[in-house]
């Protein structure tokens, strides 16, 4: 009942159909989505815009800090979205939450990660942590998915409590893999530029 009232009032703010399947179809198989990051909204938004059968096997990874902030958003974070909570600030190699992410994955979830760690309110998409580089190698039989979400920043801006109707978009792209001998900071630069050519769909 929860999951339903929320996907409804995700797409009454921000548009009927707003997800725009354009290098893969949504089907029920393991992915690593891996999206731009502009609002506290972006997992939400992202989670509703799936298709049901989707959405009950897909996981966002989230920051623990931010989501065990108050009794709603823990409650939303483990019993609405099944979210992966994860260190951000004081990573170590004791809480380093790659094992903990592929250990949650299992041979089943798939996940919903934002590369660039934080909120970035510029024009542009901010540089990719390593994070997306670790879980693909780590994981090559699962296909790695860019997605572009549109105009949240405008429907709920930083430091604003109540979201603003405006119209926003979720592209999905095609699935990337990472090339034989390809470096880190080559694949997470494709990785990253594969978001930004969603802008011209």
């Amino acid at each position: 009942m929860v999951n339903h009232a929320l996907t409804l009032l995700a797409r009454l703010i921000t548009g009927a159909g707003s997800a725009h399947w354009i290098g893969c179809a949504p089907e029920v198989k393991q992915r690593i989505y891996f999206a731009n990051h502009t609002s506290n909204l972006d997992a939400l938004i992202l989670w509703a815009g799936l298709p049901v059968a989707v959405r009950k096997v897909t996981r966002p990874v989230a920051a623990h800090d931010y989501w065990t902030g108050d009794p709603l958003r823990r409650y939303l974070a483990q019993s609405v979205f099944n979210a992966i909570l994860i260190e951000r600030k004081k990573v170590t190699v004791s809480n380093n939450p790659i094992p903990q992410i592929l250990q949650a994955m299992g041979d089943r979830s798939s996940i919903v990660i934002f590369p660039e760690g934080k909120r970035n309110l510029g024009p542009e998409i901010g540089e990719f942590k390593s994070g997306l580089y670790h879980l693909a190698a780590a994981r090559p039989d699962v296909e790695v998915v860019p997605v572009l979400l549109q105009n949240l920043n405008r429907i709920l801006p930083k430091g604003e409590f109540l979201p603003v109707p405006v119209f926003a978009s979720i592209y999905f792209g095609s699935p990337i893999r990472i090339a034989e001998g390809e470096r880190k900071s080559d694949f997470l630069a494709r990785a990253r530029q594969s978001i930004e050519a969603l802008r011209q769909e």
